[in-house]
């Protein structure tokens, strides 16, 4: 019935400002176009390899093997450039993330973050310039991962082996998470000496049900595995195996990707403020955010799919 009604009421509505154009013929124009829409992608990375195992799917791998994928100086550029250019690309709707090699990643390149952090605030003597030039760096390191909650397409991480440190701050900006029985997973910093910084303190309890548990696996440090990750509500599904894994992510993002993007990014743009907002004030989002997206053209192919039980699901443009 409702598919029925929104169907009928776009469709009046695009009658009425285009008489040539009805529900049926605009269907027909856009099911007409060509569907084998490649994403493309212009940039190469040192520490993330890109590859496009389905139309509309990119698959983002952490590259840096013989280091355990640890994050260096050159990673936090590179993530946060790769997601940038994501976000900006109209041919790709969702993104795999995944690590290369033995564990998903180890966290900080320990010894190519204290080179660097050493000889740039050796050179500054007062404390406030090296606190100053420490924010500067902090605030830029969470500007990378930001950039994957920022994106509005949305983004499956494939778990295994180890995930320490910013390796779980990465994952926490993540959408879905899919690990392997061998994963596990680690808050390390403050057996560092410091809290973590770069999103875990601020993200992950609004991910999981459990704040004990998040708060012991903090305060410690200690390994949680894979299952107990998945109690803890921080990841939805265990496999056996990465091929497994992997598997079923890939059906998991031909799913979503065969969905209207439309819909999509607008629920991602829509849950992350919710989050961080009343529900009344989600709720007053979602009034200015549909009343332009009621208007699109997936509306009216997602309602006359559904309404006359089409056994192919819609094609939907890309944005």
């Amino acid at each position: 019935m409702v598919a029925n009604a929104i169907c009928g009421l776009i469709g009046r509505v695009i009658t009425r400002t285009s008489p040539r154009i009805t529900v049926q013929s605009l269907a027909g124009v856009v099911s007409s176009r060509n569907i084998s829409e490649k994403a493309r992608y212009t940039m190469s990375y040192e520490t993330l390899d890109i590859t496009s195992p389905h139309e509309r799917i990119l698959h983002v791998q952490l590259n840096r093997p013989d280091k355990l994928n640890a994050m260096n100086k050159v990673f936090w550029r590179e993530i946060l450039d790769c997601f940038r250019e994501i976000s900006d690309d109209t041919d790709i709707r969702v993104v795999i993330l995944s690590g290369a090699g033995r564990m998903f990643s180890a966290g900080l390149d320990i010894g190519d973050m204290t080179d660097l952090i050493t000889s740039q605030v050796t050179k500054k003597s007062d404390v406030a310039r090296r606190a100053k030039y420490l924010q500067s760096l902090i605030a830029l390191y969470q500007e990378s991962f930001n950039a994957l909650e920022k994106c509005q397409k949305p983004v499956i991480s494939a778990i295994h082996g180890g995930c320490i440190g910013s390796g779980v701050d990465l994952i926490a900006a993540c959408d879905v998470r899919y690990c392997t029985q061998d994963a596990w997973f680690q808050v390390k910093e403050v057996d560092l000496g410091f809290a973590p910084d770069l999103g875990t303190l601020q993200r992950v309890p609004k991910a999981i049900g459990n704040n004990s548990m998040l708060r012991e696996m903090v305060y410690t440090a200690r390994k949680v595995e894979g299952f107990e990750a998945k109690e803890m509500g921080l990841i939805s599904r265990v496999f056996p195996n990465k091929e497994a894994m992997m598997s079923e992510v890939d059906r998991l993002a031909e799913s979503i990707a065969s969905k209207s993007p439309v819909a999509v990014q607008g629920c991602k743009v829509a849950l992350n403020y919710s989050r961080d907002h009343t529900i009344s004030e989600g709720l007053k989002f979602m009034q200015c955010w549909n009343m332009t997206m009621l208007q699109s053209e997936d509306v009216i192919k997602g309602s006359e799919a559904v309404a006359t039980k089409a056994e192919k699901p819609p094609h939907f443009s890309k944005l």
